[in-house]
């Protein structure tokens, strides 16, 4: 993926004199001592990132960390005091202000924590005003607004009014009034925090389908940190206006940058976290759905296992066979597929551990993990999955010979 946004050594100072903080931001002294020293406010210092097309990039840290005012520089609501803003390698900090609001209007487009509706009008009319802005005919206007509600499903509310709705509603007319104008980049500040728990939660999963089907730039803030690493392809950490690290969860997990990451991070929930294929193995072992059972038998000895995993040539997962169904299979003079159990679970690598608790529990067999394609790449046993609750660090080799342990 290329950059679309980059940030070089953007620092934000809200005061009448704002670059006169930047020595003593350098001289080490400390955010509070500046504001009773000077009354400037360190928005955010120093900041310096790449963000990449089709990108979901979270920025989290704690109330004051200067996450909201870093996602305003972006649009330029809030001018950097220094550095410079690039948007597909334009410095938008050089921007005259017609050419500022042709990239707000074509570009750019911000979801607000508290929807920013207008109650006067119906939920229509409210998606379709930034295209009644830049003059759209009504008709092409309501056809683009009709189409992005439905995307964000809430066909047949056309005609109510934002005072009619849940917040969850609210907020997914906000996510259509943005989309609507089609933007490469989508800011959204704290968006889901003042929903309750299941709604956020049902909107998180709605943004990552809406991210997999149109694959915009999203930069996301945050103040949670399992929202977070579950959204996050990258996640910028930050406090007291600087970026701490940034990286992908399991960077961030695996390698924290310093004692305030360690910190911050330690109440993670994992099992939101880590995936299918964080935890899964490599199969030593498969058979093709060409091979006998004999080929089966030979497979399991060699590697100690109990049972094998069936392919076809296209490496499509079509059961699994046991040692016991195959010893006595030959012994019936029954072919491969005969005996082949398809009555196993098969999971995509994107699922999260939290997900695949009951399905190991369940499961009479390891669980077979599968990418977009449905080829078999992995394979997981409960021992995978309860591991991935507690630790990262977990020795393969131990893992692996688990399976003898997992009879069938």
């Amino acid at each position: 993926m290329t950059s679309q946004i980059k940030l070089e050594r953007v620092s934000k100072i809200f005061g009448s004199r704002p670059k006169s903080a930047i020595p003593l931001i350098e001289e080490g002294m400390s955010k509070e001592d500046i504001l009773e020293k000077t009354g400037h406010t360190v928005g955010v210092y120093d900041a310096t990132m790449e963000i990449k097309k089709g990108e979901l990039f979270v920025v989290m840290g704690l109330s004051g960390s200067g996450k909201s005012t870093l996602i305003r520089c972006f649009n330029m609501l809030h001018k950097p005091t220094t550095g410079s803003v690039y948007i597909d390698g334009q410095d938008i900090t050089k921007c005259k202000k017609s050419e500022l609001t042709k990239v707000r209007q074509e570009k750019i487009a911000m979801v607000f924590q508290h929807f920013g509706l207008f109650n006067h009008r119906t939920v229509l009319e409210n998606v379709e005003y930034g295209l009644e802005v830049r003059k759209f005919d009504k008709e092409e206007r309501r056809k683009i607004a009709r189409d992005n509600i439905e995307l964000v499903g809430l066909k047949g509310y056309e005609d109510k009014y934002p005072e009619e709705l849940s917040g969850g509603m609210q907020q997914r007319v906000g996510l259509a009034r943005a989309l609507a104008n089609d933007p490469d980049i989508l800011l959204m500040d704290e968006p889901f925090s003042a929903l309750d728990p299941l709604i956020r939660r049902e909107m998180q999963l709605e943004l990552l389908d809406i991210q997999n089907r149109l694959q915009k730039t999203i930069i996301f803030i945050t103040h949670d940190v399992n929202e977070a690493f579950r959204l996050g392809d990258r996640v910028a950490v930050m406090k007291d206006g600087h970026v701490e690290q940034i990286g992908t969860p399991e960077e961030i997990i695996e390698r924290p940058a310093n004692e305030y990451i360690s910190e911050f991070i330690k109440d993670i929930d994992r099992s939101k976290v880590f995936q299918a294929d964080h935890i899964m193995i490599k199969p030593n072992a498969l058979v093709s759905l060409k091979d006998g059972l004999n080929v089966a038998i030979k497979e399991m000895k060699e590697n100690g296992i109990s049972s094998v995993f069936v392919v076809d040539r296209g490496r499509h997962i079509q059961g699994i066979v046991t040692i016991d169904d195959a010893i006595k299979g030959v012994r019936e003079k029954k072919t491969l597929e005969e005996v082949l159990r398809k009555d196993i679970t098969i999971v995509k690598q994107d699922e999260y551990v939290n997900d695949l608790i009951p399905k190991a529990l369940e499961s009479p067999f390891p669980l077979a993990v599968v990418n977009d394609d449905n080829k078999l790449i992995g394979l997981m046993l409960r021992v995978h999955v309860l591991a991935g609750l507690v630790s990262d660090d977990v020795d393969e080799t131990e893992e692996y010979n688990g399976q003898v342990q997992y009879d069938v």
